[in-house]
């Protein structure tokens, strides 16, 4: 990497972002990743993961500082950050960004809300220390993909840890020395196994990112002292975690174009790597009118890179099946229903389902995820028809995806919170450059502690 400052040259460009630079439709996306994860947290809250770390960090005790979405119980800030993060990721149903291949927002949000509810900051100070975080996240995620990735690194957790880092470095207004010492803090704790797909170490990597990374910001406040070329250095993060670190890629066009611009939502509870055969399964029965007796087959020509995240062939469990291609184009084929509810344990067993399963056939092509997935359902008549998806371009409506997103929310949010306290969610998010805290937010994701309807 020829000792380039990478580390800094980041740090001082986060660091210097505003909320009046910040292009409109840019912010937009940002208060739409809040909505997004709001409503999968509060889903999530109620997942076993979610009641056993909050059990722990009940049991655990410490200062209440922040609030447990979707339960209300008060705990540290770290705590907060890690069983929100942890929860937000329990359906794996939250956004998606390809430049750092993971889930940019799960362990941002919880870190960054926990902070501005315990230290302050207003709606604009926390969308845009969003916005920074995020940036981090994925300028990291360009220095060292896509070996990262691939070797078994999970970037949720690992990049994810910088992100939640310098989104609380922004908010905090730290200089660029705290902010030198809080991503070196941030680097030695990135930790995240691909290996734990389909268990509930996945989604503690978003929870354990969140909570290092504030963990970070607040020893690099007390002046704790890390190396501040974290990423550059020899046998730092790039050097240990990427086999082909690309510092040109990570440093070009700085400004010009914000990460957060281009979020991936996801509108099916599994694997964002299955959306794509989800939607051509759903397609192509549907346009062709196609019955379980009609289909012989569903053949899916993927990118090579899904074999090693989303291809348990067999799923023993709901959470192992969203992380199965050939479950989820079952399930797509036969239920046309991959809301959380469809991913059961008993469902990944319904012979009904392990039936069309077991006639799927995967076929891994050169490339990553930009090639899209080749879809193709053959008939028992001897038909066959073939759709090609590509789910990995950023929406161009952002008032079409808020609709759907608001949809989403009301239908993962309602049954947890109630219909009241939904709706006043998604008015705060709409309006949250002009609040002056976070507290009306949070206060209305954790209504369920007091039942309110």
């Amino acid at each position: 990497m020829s000792n380039a400052p990478v580390t800094a040259r980041l740090a001082e460009f986060c660091r210097s972002i505003r909320y009046e630079q910040v292009p409109a439709e840019t912010m937009e996306v940002a208060r739409q990743c809040l909505l997004d994860w709001l409503g999968v947290t509060i889903a999530g809250s109620s997942e076993p993961l979610a009641e056993m770390l909050r059990d722990e960090v009940l049991e655990e005790g410490g200062n209440a500082q922040a609030t447990l979405i979707g339960s209300g119980h008060q705990v540290t800030a770290k705590q907060a950050a890690l069983v929100n993060g942890s929860a937000s990721h329990a359906l794996d149903y939250d956004d998606v960004n390809l430049a750092m291949s993971g889930h940019p927002s799960v362990p941002i949000w919880p870190a960054l809300l926990a902070l501005a509810e315990w230290r302050g900051g207003s709606g604009r100070d926390v969308l845009t220390a969003f916005v920074a975080g995020y940036e981090m996240e994925c300028r990291v995620g360009m220095l060292v993909m896509p070996s990262h990735y691939s070797t078994g690194f999970h970037s949720t957790g690992t990049l994810g840890t910088f992100a939640a880092a310098a989104a609380c470095a922004h908010l905090l207004r730290f200089d660029q020395e705290q902010w030198g010492r809080t991503l070196g803090i941030a680097g030695a704790q990135a930790a995240g196994l691909k290996s734990m797909f389909g268990t509930m170490c996945k989604p503690l990597h978003a929870g354990k990112a969140a909570a290092n990374g504030i963990f970070a910001a607040l020893m690099a406040e007390r002046g704790f002292t890390s190396n501040p070329e974290v990423l550059e250095t020899a046998q730092g993060f790039a050097a240990t975690q990427s086999s082909a670190a690309n510092v040109e890629r990570a440093l070009a066009g700085l400004g010009e174009h914000f990460a957060v611009r281009d979020t991936l939502f996801k509108y099916h509870a599994a694997c964002y790597g299955t959306h794509e055969t989800i939607e051509g399964v759903l397609r192509l029965k549907h346009a062709n009118s196609l019955t379980t007796a009609d289909l012989a087959g569903i053949d899916l020509v993927v990118p090579q890179g899904h074999l090693a995240m989303c291809n348990i062939q067999q799923p023993t469990t709901g959470l192992e099946g969203k992380f199965s291609l050939r479950f989820t184009a079952a399930l797509a084929f036969v239920d046309g229903e991959t809301s959380d509810a469809a991913f059961t344990d008993d469902r990944v067993h319904q012979p009904r389902l392990t039936e069309v399963r077991d006639r799927v056939t995967i076929t891994p092509q050169e490339g990553d995820w930009e090639r899209g997935t080749g879809v193709t359902l053959r008939t028992t008549d001897g038909r066959t028809f073939s759709d090609h998806v590509n789910l990995n371009i950023p929406a161009s409506d952002v008032s079409l995806q808020r609709e759907r997103l608001e949809a989403k929310f009301r239908g993962l949010a309602s049954p947890v919170i109630g219909s009241t306290a939904a709706e006043t969610i998604v008015r705060e998010v709409e309006e949250f450059d002009h609040r002056p805290s976070v507290e009306r937010i949070v206060e209305a994701g954790s209504r369920s502690a007091a039942g309110v309807a």
